[in-house]
This record gives C-alpha cells, structure tokens and sequence, in this order.
C-alpha cells in the first residue's frame, strides 16, 4: 500500500481488496500491477543465483516458480483470508491436487466430505489410489462421522464451505476442533464463499484452496487456482515427516525447521510446484487482480440476487426443493455463524418429471449461459446429472445431494426481475413438451 497510509491502521476489505500486493513500478511509476511476461530472470551475480537455487535468499529465478504478477495475487489472497502467504497454480484442481500431494505419503489416510464438486470426488479417488492413500468420504454435518473415520494414519480432513451443489454448510470451527485434537490440518475449499464471505482461517482451518477462476476472477475470462496457508499448523508434531524431516530435494533441508511458519507454503512452492509444474501465467494472475478489485461489490449482487430467485422457486408448485442454504432451517444457525453476509450464489433446485423435464427447462432459457463454471458475472445453468457430475454412480449423486431433476444455477449480478424472467421461460418450455 502507499507510504502515505498510517502503518498502524486497520484497513477494511474494500481497500485491501484493491490496495494490497499492489505498489506502483518504481522504475516506471506505473500504477497497475505490470504483466511480468517472462520466462526467467537475470541474475545479480553467480553467488546470488545460488543462494537463490538453495533457498538462501528468496528471489525469481524462474517463472515456472514464482514471478512478480503472480506474486501480487498471492500477497492480495493471502492478505484478504488471513494467511500467512499463498501459492498459485494454473487451476483450482492443479492447486488441490499439489496442496494434498505436499503432505501426503503411501499408506496415509485422509476423510473429506462426501458433500463436495464431482470433480474433487473424482480426482481425490485416483489421486489416492495413484499414491496408495486411504480414502472415507463422511457425511459432512455428521461430526461423529468425522471422529469414527480417524485412523492413526490418517494425515488431513478435507471438505468445502459450501457443498457444491448440495449446499451444505460446513462446521468449519467443529471439524477444526476433531481436526486439532488428531493433530492433523483441516483444508477447506472457499471457492463458493470467497474470502469476502467467509475466512475459514479465521475458525480454526490451516488451509484454504480456491478455484480462482470463479467468483475471485469473476468474469470467466481465466482458469486460476491457489492455495492459502494459516502459518498456525505443527508440522513438526511427529505426524508430517515429509514436511518435517531433511529434504532429500534440497541437500536435507528442514522446511519447517528452516522457514517455520511458511515450511508448508515454501515445500508446496520449492518442491511440489517446481516438480508438477502447474504454474499459473502472468496473464491470468493481471486478470484475477483486477477481479479481485469488485470482489466485494460483485458478492454483494451475486448473494442479494441468488437469494431473490431462491425464494420465487420456492413459491412455484412444479418445483420439489430449493436447496439454497439460506433457506433450509438446519443451516440457518450456520449460515449466521460462518455467513453472515450472505450464503453464496451457487444453489439447486429440484424439477418434477426428472431427467427430461431438466433438460426442457434449460433449452427453454435464454439469459442465462448453459456451461460447466460458477461464479461469473453472467448468470449461468446447468444439469449437474449428466455433465458436471456424470462420472459418478447413482449411490454418489445421491450422496452429494442430486436426482436427475436437479438444476444448478449460479446467480450473476444482472436485474433479479430479468432472471426471473428467464427461468420463466424454461418453466413455459417444459410445459410445452408434456
């Protein structure tokens, strides 16, 4: 931030939505964030290349590892969740993927909810059957499922603020706790809440992973993801060797010993980014900052909007459930706790006459985008059954809270009376085809 502001104060989420991870360029006063289109950096002098190769002294030295843009969002996220530092990566599920692989090893144990994306069920089976890691899924607002799935193997909890699309609310400070007590981490996928909404940091998760691409982005321009550390996790408690213990990457470096705080972050960076090499580009990272400068603005629409339609669903009889979060009594309590500020934009809703009649209704709309993403500006449907979730079994649609009539939208920040309008017309279309 500008030198003028007082060091002591406390600034709000607007302006360090805008302001943090942001300087002017000092060489040439440039106040946007400059796209740092490069692949590499030249070096001081052969001693400074390598104490950076080393982990020495922290500076670029490859954009596969880390470059000024992408530096920026990582500071702005970090600085809006509470982190203690954050990582980005070309996608919400490189960063994930590469958040779990950091810290899990063969023969290691892990519970997430059963509640979560299609695609984080899908990736989480293979990628544990890939490493030989024990997978339970639980039910998440059972949190005696979460104790009685507890192994002495087991390495992390796993789960998301906001089921998608079931859109249950998560417990986050209850499942912190059985998480503290394990001494293993609780991550927390904020995608559908964003910061703005809810900072899982904030109760007790140590970290948080984001699709980028969604709401933070907010324009469906770029696909981003990011990993967001709380700096507060152990990793030293006996139950991490691979975070812990010598490096055999880094001449028997000690991460947490050597950074402390930012051990899991500098691994995830040094170690698991450098290797995978899912690095986010510095395009993508210019436009996410600029997304991130109306995140505020635009959640506020997003939630006022979702709840608006929620509620004229709810008064139609040829609807069977609207499964918006807000208006199920058994998360109300949580929804004030975790979300005050509103319960998101993504949400459900269930259509009488199934799999036919869902498809009707989205051929009879027009306003809003049939795609496979959330979170943007633009107002966008889709028929979870057979596209976002079709590689699961009936069991597993089931288990995240979908029939075949299911429809999930995700309320963009256009006139509520024009999406209402337009859902009108897919009603209309259904009508037309019985």
């Amino acid at each position: 931030m500008n030198d003028e502001f007082k060091p002591d104060h406390t600034f709000g989420f607007h302006t360090r939505a805008i302001h943090a991870g942001a300087r002017p360029e000092p060489s040439t006063g440039a106040r946007a964030i400059p796209i740092y289109q490069t692949s590499s950096y030249v070096f001081e002098d052969p001693e400074s290349a390598a104490a950076y190769f080393n982990l020495q002294e922290y500076g670029n030295t490859y954009s596969r590892i880390m470059n000024p843009t992408v530096a920026s969002l990582e500071e702005r996220l970090s600085n809006l969740d509470g982190g203690i530092g954050a990582v980005a990566f070309a996608s919400g599920m490189a960063a994930q993927s590469a958040a779990l692989f950091t810290l899990l090893t063969p023969g290691d144990h892990m519970v997430a909810s059963s509640a979560l994306y299609g695609g984080t069920v899908t990736q989480l089976k293979h990628l544990s059957r890939k490493l030989a890691v024990d997978l339970t899924f639980v039910d998440p607002d059972d949190l005696s499922a979460w104790r009685k799935a507890l192994t002495d193997q087991t390495k992390i909890l796993y789960a998301e603020t906001i089921g998608n699309p079931a859109g249950n609310i998560l417990d986050i400070e209850a499942v912190a706790v059985i998480a503290k007590d394990a001494g293993i981490p609780l991550m927390v996928d904020n995608t559908f809440a964003t910061p703005y909404l809810c900072r899982p940091i904030e109760w007790g998760a140590d970290i948080v992973v984001y699709s980028v691409t969604k709401f933070l982005g907010g324009h469906g321009t770029s696909i981003g993801g990011a990993v967001v550390d709380s700096g507060e996790f152990d990793w030293s408690n006996g139950n991490f060797p691979i975070v812990a213990d010598p490096s055999p990457a880094y001449h028997e470096l000690e991460f947490h010993e050597t950074f402390g705080g930012y051990g899991y972050l500098m691994k995830l960076r040094a170690e698991t980014l450098r290797d995978l090499g899912g690095a986010m580009s510095p395009f993508n990272a210019f436009l996410f900052l600029q997304g991130l400068e109306t995140l505020p603005l635009r959640m506020d629409r997003h939630v006022g909007n979702a709840l608006a339609v929620a509620k004229w669903l709810g008064e139609r009889d040829d609807v069977s459930a609207v499964r918006h979060p807000a208006m199920n009594p058994k998360y109300c309590a949580l929804v004030a706790k975790y979300l005050p500020k509103g319960a998101g934009a993504v949400f459900c809703f269930d259509l009488e006459g199934g799999r036919e009649a869902g498809q009707d209704f989205i051929r009879g709309t027009r306003l809003f985008s049939h795609l496979a993403n959330v979170g943007d500006a633009k107002s966008l449907i889709i028929h979870p059954a057979s596209t976002t979730h079709r590689q699961l079994n009936d069991e597993e649609l089931a288990a995240a809270g979908i029939g075949p009539g299911t429809i999930r939208l995700s309320i963009g920040i256009e006139d509520a009376d024009d999406l209402i309008w337009d859902l009108e017309q897919g009603f209309a279309r259904i009508g037309t085809q019985q």
